[in-house]
């Protein structure tokens, strides 16, 4: 008999974030939870996920006290666990009655990684907060409101995306996410996406010194200052000077709110500067100028919300329409607040994971091309500091972005530039977080058996990567599987280290030998030989 779930509500995902170091005495176990969605559930049954999320978490130290536990299949509920923190855990509860939710735990667990890296670097570490206001008030008001705006800006920005490639693309989120209709977790449509990862942009030879030209212009512009820089072309990663974290976190951030494709989305609530000019901004314009109050609208609708005490200043990086596009070039918002009399925007700051440092984030976009600067805050003196970087920026390098910007739009093949005829696949280089695949129009040319059936295979692989990582084990992370599926497709994986193809092979030859022979074909000429057994 399976276990099942604390609640009986209707709803199809529970999200929460607790702390085990709190609310250890009788009468007093609300104290730790710090978030719960949704927010209107009665208490009692918040107080059961929780209790039961611990309970799992305690029991399951018994056997393998080094091993987080990662994953509870219930009979009616699947249990995803993320130790964000020492003692501080993420935990998603998701109902099994969708008829097509055939999930990768691994991917969901994603999503809770990416919500708390992204709050990390905007906020700090969750125990900070707690630390520094020991009630909980400040840390469950900072995590409501990012945590909720992530959602929604997860489930519009996708929607954004599918104006124009509708069919294209399956959502993360639906849109009716605030309404009360079912949330669409990741499933298996999404078997060739990996989340966590960026995406990069190949360039020639004679780009790739432009570029690295331009980076050092920029980072000559601050002075003496140890600066960052990241580079993008459209929604692809060119360049960067970050640790891999950190490329990650910032990336995401930018396609969410900063790339021209985000601040072609809406309407800025501070800022006039910015228009849409097709049929599709125009109506996503729309949406989004009303989806602004939602969160607040949720938030103020229920005696049991868990805000408390909302005279807290709240941070909210994620909120919808904050960003826009001065005549200057550089990018401007108001959600780190205004000075001089409320017309100056404040620069935004961010912290970097790899060495805990402020920085100044100054991101500046000239047509598909967006660099985003960052500035230790002890570096430099405020406002002034950065006005005065700006100004060298202007001066020694808009040229420069200028030509880069050319160069890569002359070599850009558009949204079908990484397809190869024949093949549907994902590219991971676990090293970098890199990823390439098959664009999202040729995968929804996949039968949904194959999607099932590589989301299955994938599920498989992460186990095995799992029991690797767990046991500590000396061999090298080498696998190959190579299944025929039900509607004679091939469904393939190779993993090299920390290099992972997986690939999908229909109306191919029905021998063994073929698909392997199509594998080899596609790493010699695209992967340098990675993935070739010889």
């Amino acid at each position: 008999m399976g276990l099942t779930s604390g609640s009986n509500a209707n709803e199809a995902m529970k999200l929460c974030v607790f702390d085990l170091t709190r609310g250890q005495i009788e009468g007093q176990e609300l104290e730790k939870i710090l978030f719960f969605y949704p927010a209107d559930l009665p208490i009692s049954e918040q107080l059961s996920v929780i209790g039961l999320s611990e309970g799992l978490i305690t029991f399951t130290r018994i056997f393998s006290p080094e091993a987080a536990c990662e994953v509870i299949e219930a009979e009616m509920h699947s249990h995803i666990f993320y130790e964000a923190e020492p003692d501080i855990w993420m935990v998603m509860v998701i109902e099994k009655n969708e008829s097509e939710a055939v999930w990768r735990i691994d991917a969901l667990r994603r999503v809770l990684k990416e919500v708390h890296s992204l709050f990390v670097m905007f906020h700090g570490s969750v125990r900070e907060l707690v630390d520094k206001e020991p009630t909980g008030g400040l840390v469950r008001t900072h995590l409501y409101y990012f945590i909720m705006d992530f959602l929604s800006a997860v489930s519009i920005g996708l929607l954004l995306l599918g104006c124009c490639h509708f069919h294209t693309l399956h959502f993360l989120f639906g849109p009716d996410f605030f309404i009360g209709k079912k949330l669409q977790l990741p499933n298996f449509r999404d078997s060739l996406k990996e989340r966590g990862t960026v995406q990069m942009l190949t360039v020639g030879r004679e780009a790739a010194l432009e570029v690295q030209s331009l980076v050092r212009v920029l980072d000559s512009c601050a002075g003496n200052a140890k600066c960052y820089s990241l580079t993008m072309f459209k929604d692809l990663l060119v360049s960067t000077s970050l640790s891999p974290i950190d490329t990650v976190s910032l990336f995401t951030y930018a396609v969410l709110r900063l790339t021209p494709l985000a601040l072609s989305s809406g309407t800025s609530s501070w800022s006039s500067t910015r228009k849409g000019n097709t049929a599709c901004n125009t109506s996503a314009g729309a949406l989004l100028a009303n989806s602004g109050p939602l969160v607040d609208q949720y938030s103020n609708t229920h005696d049991t919300s868990p805000l408390g005490n909302r005279s807290y200043h709240v941070l909210r990086p994620l909120q919808h329409a904050k960003w826009s596009k001065g005549k200057d070039g550089f990018l401007a918002t108001d959600i780190w607040g205004t000075e001089v009399n409320g017309l100056v925007p404040t620069s935004p700051k961010i912290r970097l994971h790899q060495t805990e440092e402020k920085m100044y984030m100054l991101p500046y976009q000239h047509r598909g091309l967006t660099v985003i600067l960052l500035i230790p805050v002890s570096s430099i003196n405020g406002e002034q500091g950065i006005a005065t970087v700006k100004q060298q920026i202007l001066e020694n390098g808009s040229v420069k972005m200028l030509k880069v910007e050319e160069k890569l739009s002359r070599g850009w093949g558009g949204e079908n530039a990484y397809h190869v005829s024949g093949y549907r696949y994902l590219l991971v280089d676990g090293d970098r977080y890199v990823s390439r695949a098959s664009p999202p129009g040729k995968v929804t040319t996949l039968t949904k058996e194959s999607l099932i059936g590589l989301s299955k295979l994938r599920e498989e692989v992460d186990l095995e990567k799992s029991r690797v990582k767990w046991d500590n084990s000396e061999c090298e992370k080498d696998m190959e599987v190579c299944i025929r599926a039900k509607n004679n497709a091939w469904l393939i994986a190779r993993l090299t280290r920390e290099n992972e193809l997986y690939m999908v092979l229909e109306k191919a030859n029905e021998t063994l030998l073929y698909a392997s022979e199509a594998v080899e074909k596609f790493s010699e000429r695209y992967c340098n030989g990675t993935f070739s057994l010889d």
